[in-house]
């Protein structure tokens, strides 16, 4: 006898620069089939921009998704993270890990304990030897468009740039400084998945370049459970509908398992 999935809470959180606008295309999908989903701006971004400053980095955005599990009672959690904010979600995992249910990095940073984002992407030096020759040294700029595929943020369709722009806003350099506290043994339980996007055919070079490797493994000792995309880095905005599809996916693989493995 077949068994209805289980709805889950689905929490998407978006990397540096950008705002929880950017799910707008992803979150009616995995509405569709019966999900919650929620998609905050953190803290100084977004409907937020205007609490941007010196003093928010990492440990401020973290602070904001754990309120959010906290105030909203939530467990069982499918918590994804794009970009920068697989460091977020890999500190919250590590501060409650008894609300997350699932991990997914999408095309996300895989911090080790005690690592910041300069430590797993290390060109992100260079945006703050930028900042510092000017008169706010703590604000860091969104990246410029790029030329032919790489566009802005792996985005390239005029319409589609356009539309990012209107949610990019400056990020603060600590969140690029400050390190990721990650000591709870509990979160290694955690089952997690990753999403990388190669670009439009397959670019084995191209994660290595951006950013460390996805582990072989999983804290738990399991292998890793990594799905390719082909996609620019925005993968929400070029290509939601299969994104959508991979995040039901890890959903559905978590209630087949009972939330133990991915």
């Amino acid at each position: 006898m077949s068994s209805t999935p289980r709805t889950k809470t689905f929490v998407l959180v978006h990397g540096a620069w950008h705002s929880g606008r950017v799910w707008d295309r992803v979150t009616p999908l995995l509405t569709r089939s019966g999900h919650r989903v929620l998609a905050p701006s953190l803290t100084g971004h977004g409907e937020r921009a205007h609490l941007l400053g010196p003093d928010v980095g990492l440990d401020t955005h973290a602070a904001d998704i754990t309120a959010l599990l906290h105030d909203g009672n939530l467990t069982d959690t499918v918590l994804v993270g794009h970009s920068y904010a697989g460091m977020v979600i890999s500190a919250v995992a590590h501060q409650v890990p008894e609300r997350v249910g699932a991990l997914v990095f999408v095309d996300a940073m895989v911090p080790a304990d005690g690592e910041s984002v300069l430590d797993v992407l290390p060109m992100t030096q260079q945006l703050l030897d930028l900042a510092a020759g000017t008169d706010t040294p703590w604000r860091i700029p969104p990246l410029p468009e790029g030329a032919g595929a790489t566009g802005l943020f792996g985005v390239t369709d005029p319409a589609d740039v356009a539309w990012l722009r209107t949610m990019l806003s400056d990020e603060s350099a600590r969140c690029f400084e400050q390190p990721v506290r990650l000591d709870n043994p509990a979160a290694a339980a955690i089952p997690r998945v990753h999403v990388e996007c190669v670009g439009a055919e397959p670019e084995p070079e191209r994660a290595a370049a951006r950013h460390r490797a996805v582990p072989t493994t999983q804290p738990n000792g399991s292998p890793s459970q990594v799905w390719e995309l082909r996609s620019g880095h925005d993968c929400m905005v070029t290509v939601p509908d299969q994104l959508a599809a991979l995040l039901l996916k890890a959903a559905e693989s978590m209630s087949a398992r009972g939330g133990a493995s991915c």
